[in-house]
């Protein structure tokens, strides 16, 4: 059998702490759900009404994603920098249109997570109808905690959901108030995509967005699944 050989070394896959077990968790993609909380949609000038609206999505690139307890430096190219707190899916098992009532099937797990934002960049995007990568698919912007098997939690229908900057409360919900919920998600993207082990589902953010700058501590928590943190430093 013929060896690959590599102008350099790959990097090792993307990868999370599996809650209990030694085994990690490889990171394939990563999906994210915009304007998912009726508050949210309203606070960034975009109403949704979901009788006449479909859920739509944008990645980041595995090679964004952090660790909760890091330090990230403040990142370049932005004065606007948000934070956004998101329960996040794991998947655990392949799925290509499948049905609500079939979607637990491909859930391996949960974990808390922050979608970080260059906003200022994502706006003028967004204003110009253009792709949104500069203000979400940069480098360590794809924060996760450890990620918690499903086990007896099942499909999560509701949960308080919280986040904090530098101790002070800056967003508060509950997963009951998600427009489009767990099933109806994976249902829906899974008429796009081949859902595949690896994949993580950030399921979008409740109102109370805001900026953070160098020096602050974020931490953020879903009831039954755990917390997230982040520290800004200083920028390169």
């Amino acid at each position: 059998m013929t060896q690959t050989t590599y102008l350099w070394t790959p990097p090792a896959p993307a990868s999370l702490p599996v809650r209990g077990i030694d085994a990690r968790f490889p990171v394939k993609r990563i999906f994210c759900v915009g304007r998912n909380y009726h508050a949210h949609a309203v606070e960034m000038g975009r109403p949704v009404d979901k009788a006449t609206a479909k859920p739509f999505y944008f990645t980041k690139s595995p090679s964004t994603l952090v660790e909760s307890g890091a330090t990230v430096p403040y990142p370049a190219g932005t004065s606007n920098y948000h934070f956004e707190m998101e329960l996040v899916v794991a998947i655990g098992a392949a799925g290509f249109r499948v049905s609500e009532a079939d979607a637990l099937g491909l859930i391996y797990g949960y974990a808390a997570g922050l979608d970080m934002t260059r906003r200022d960049l994502q706006l003028v995007a967004r204003d110009q109808g253009r792709p949104w990568d500069l203000g979400k698919d940069f480098e360590k912007s794809a924060v996760c905690a450890e990620i918690v098997p499903v086990g007896e939690l099942g499909v999560l229908t509701s949960g308080a959901i919280s986040l904090q900057v530098n101790g002070e409360t800056r967003q508060t919900s509950d997963l009951s108030q998600l427009i489009w919920n767990i099933p109806e998600l994976l249902a829906d993207l899974s008429q796009y995509y081949h859902l595949a082990p690896g994949d993580l589902i950030y399921t979008g953010t409740p109102e109370g967005v805001g900026a953070v700058k160098t020096g602050d501590t974020i931490t953020g928590h879903v009831a039954g699944v755990g917390d997230v943190a982040l520290s800004i430093g200083a920028a390169e």
